[in-house]
């Protein structure tokens, strides 16, 4: 008989030496099929899908905790199950035996390549047998345990600011449709008390000096001096400036046509993204006032079955409408630290992602 293969994590707990144990999945936990729940009534017990929570209703199918992961359709994002819990029948759900911890095998299905084990030639779908047979590396349940405490620990530090950079955008949806005149009004519902007169109508032409970038993806570098931004959210770096800050860049096609940065320093563009500089209002205003609406004038523009594009007459013709300069920059310094707020949390939740993998990657086999 052949000896077991055993090994060992690069990253793990002080104290815990011991090889970890190469194990089919059944040896760990049990795989339970869903149901259809249509004959049930509405209740409180959740029913989840392989996209995730779908309704309530009245009976449950497990009352211990259970990892999910779909039988059809989306096999490759697995759920953790809160019990008391119902599935249907596109989605297993995996319930632990003594030897195993329910949390960490929740976190070994998020290191599994699911796509691998894809047993159709169509929908995506998996069998219990192969789920069953797939060999993973495993430790002794009391290190399972401190593992899944700090990852779970870490999730909800990433679930915490993922609820405050949902928060802060509704926050800011709100202000925009308050401090900005409505459809065919002058005057906003919100401002500051020392401001009274009407805003005026102008165009992003008049205000605003508008030209497009300079070079194609190729010139892209990884340790370039300066930043280049592209039609993507990304932001890239290469070594070659063209354009010198206070500036906005707007993505001129693509899925995140319309997407803006404020650009400062030097700086360069890709030749379809579009760059504004030379204002003659407040920038942190014009930013949001073309946030506000651009994405109106795109929808309006695209054509039924195309990809989405500005052209540059959208933008030079694009109406905003703008108070005096002092109350541009009263509104443009409130939108900024709110913008900047958003930012904050957006990359705290970016670095807590890449944290996860780091660990996921060095604390698993």
């Amino acid at each position: 008989m052949a000896k077991e293969e055993k090994k060992a994590p690069k990253l793990r707990f002080n104290g815990y030496t011991n090889d970890w144990e190469r194990k089919e999945l059944n040896n760990i936990l049990k795989i339970n099929s869903g149901r259809d729940y249509k004959q049930l009534n509405s209740g409180n017990i959740p029913v989840y899908g392989t996209g995730g929570y779908m309704l309530s209703v009245n009976d449950k199918l497990s009352d211990t905790d259970a990892v999910g992961i779909g039988r059809k359709g989306t096999i490759d994002k697995p759920l953790y199950l809160k019990a008391p819990f119902w599935t249907v029948d596109t989605l297993f759900y995996c319930t632990s035996k003594e030897n195993s911890d329910v949390k960490f095998i929740y976190l070994l299905f998020q290191i599994i390549n699911w796509k691998r084990y894809d047993e159709s030639t169509g929908v995506p779908s998996l069998s219990k047998n192969t789920i069953s047979n797939i060999k993973t590396y495993v430790p002794k349940i009391k290190e399972q345990d401190y593992i899944s405490k700090l990852f779970f620990s870490l999730d909800n530090t990433l679930q915490l600011h993922e609820r405050k950079c949902e928060e802060l955008a509704l926050i800011k949806q709100a202000l925009l449709q308050k401090l900005f005149p409505k459809k065919d009004e002058v005057i906003p519902e919100v401002r500051y008390k020392s401001f009274s007169a009407a805003w005026e109508q102008r165009k992003l032409g008049e205000v605003a000096h508008i030209e497009t970038g300079k070079l194609d993806a190729n010139a892209m570098v990884e340790n370039g001096k300066y930043d280049f931004y592209t039609s993507g959210i990304k932001k890239y770096r290469i070594d070659i400036p063209a354009f010198k800050g206070p500036a906005i860049t707007i993505a001129g096609n693509g899925a995140t046509v319309g997407y803006m940065h404020l650009a400062d320093g030097e700086f360069n563009a890709y030749q379809r993204t579009y760059v504004l500089t030379k204002f003659l209002a407040n920038r942190h205003f014009i930013f949001s006032e073309i946030g506000n609406k651009l994405p109106r004038k795109i929808q309006q523009e695209s054509r039924a079955g195309n990809i989405p594009y500005i052209v540059m007459d959208m933008l030079t013709d694009l109406q905003l409408f703008l108070p005096s300069i002092a109350e541009q920059e009263k509104v443009g310094e409130l939108l900024n630290k709110l913008n900047s707020l958003i930012t904050l949390h957006q990359r705290k939740l970016e670095k807590l992602k890449q944290l996860k993998k780091f660990l996921l990657q060095n604390m698993f086999i």
